[in-house]
């Protein structure tokens, strides 16, 4: 089997690389710059390298050839003036063509839970995954809530607020009390993988999530608890919306604070699962949320460490 992924440098795409690799899988990665260190890293896997760029059709031509499964994992995260929803579906659409033309006999896209008419971030994700299905060939379709793992820009989000909030207090306003399912990064990387093969699992849309939900204030409190810090006290407070919420999260994130931004104005609806057919249908053992934090902090912890020693050699 050979898979294509458009993506592969991302925070899914590098272990969903690594997971193929590891099930004896062909992998080709789509990168816009085969010279970059994240195109050195993917060849030195042993992937194959092939340049191309979603946003910019022509440059797509002949790069599904000879592939059984295709993985979109682009998130362009970045559009002005309500642009974002349009530019998603269009270079969803054009890897879609790409993919048709080519025969490739499914692909498969990792979207979000919610509803996606609560924001632009939610509302860009469906919107590629329409464009998917509508262009290409088949399409498996997950649509996971907060994805728990070192180096997500929700769990970076997370982390910074219990690390920097100001006198360890939080404004509370009422969608704090919104529901979501985390799922930690390895238990969607095995959904990932077993889509690839499993013959139910084409054409089809799966919600996943893991086995806790909890609102977005209880998940501050678990990532606190995970750090041995104590929760933050929360300040109830009206009439501040997701999205003013938003432009603090980009201060305080030690990630990207668009995405920051983003994905916080995305808070004011609640993002789990009603739909669990994919326990059903896929062999996997998920991890409580507590387990994963624990799991997402200690890989940080080891990079660190890593980084460290690098930098003490050279």
């Amino acid at each position: 089997m050979r898979a294509l992924i458009a993506g592969a440098s991302g925070f899914v795409g590098r272990r969903l690389v690594e997971a193929l690799l590891d099930e004896g899988v062909a992998v080709r990665c789509l990168v816009r710059d085969p010279e970059s260190e994240a195109s050195r890293t993917l060849a030195e896997l042993g992937c194959e390298l092939r340049r191309g760029d979603v946003t910019r059709p022509e440059t797509l031509e002949r790069v599904a050839d000879d592939v059984d499964v295709a993985y979109y994992l682009v998130h362009l995260m970045s559009g002005e003036d309500g642009a974002l929803v349009a530019r998603e579906r269009g270079s969803a659409g054009a890897f879609a063509r790409e993919c048709r033309r080519a025969g490739v006999e499914r692909m498969i896209y990792l979207g979000g839970l919610g509803d996606e008419a609560a924001s632009e971030h939610l509302g860009s994700r469906h919107g590629s995954a329409e464009a998917l299905r509508s262009e290409g060939p088949p399409l498996t379709y997950f649509r996971a809530g907060m994805v728990v793992g070192a180096g997500s820009e929700s769990y970076v989000l997370l982390r910074s607020l219990v690390d920097k909030l100001p006198g360890d207090v939080i404004l509370a306003p009422g969608w704090l009390d919104n529901r979501t399912q985390p799922i930690a990064i390895e238990d969607v990387i095995h959904y990932l993988v077993q889509a690839a093969s499993l013959d139910a699992a084409r054409g089809r849309d799966f919600q996943i999530g893991g086995p806790d939900v909890v609102t977005y204030a209880e998940m501050l409190d678990a990532m606190a608890t995970a750090l041995g810090e104590r929760p933050p006290r929360r300040v109830a407070v009206r009439n501040l919306s997701a999205k003013a919420a938003g432009r603090g999260a980009a201060v305080i994130t030690a990630g990207d604070p668009h995405v920051a931004e983003l994905i916080t104005a995305g808070l004011e609806t609640d993002t789990v699962v009603t739909d669990d057919t994919a326990l059903e249908a896929f062999e996997v053992e998920l991890d409580p949320l507590p387990i994963a934090l624990a799991k997402a902090i200690e890989e940080e912890a080891q990079v660190d460490e890593d980084a460290a020693a690098a930098r003490r050699r050279g």
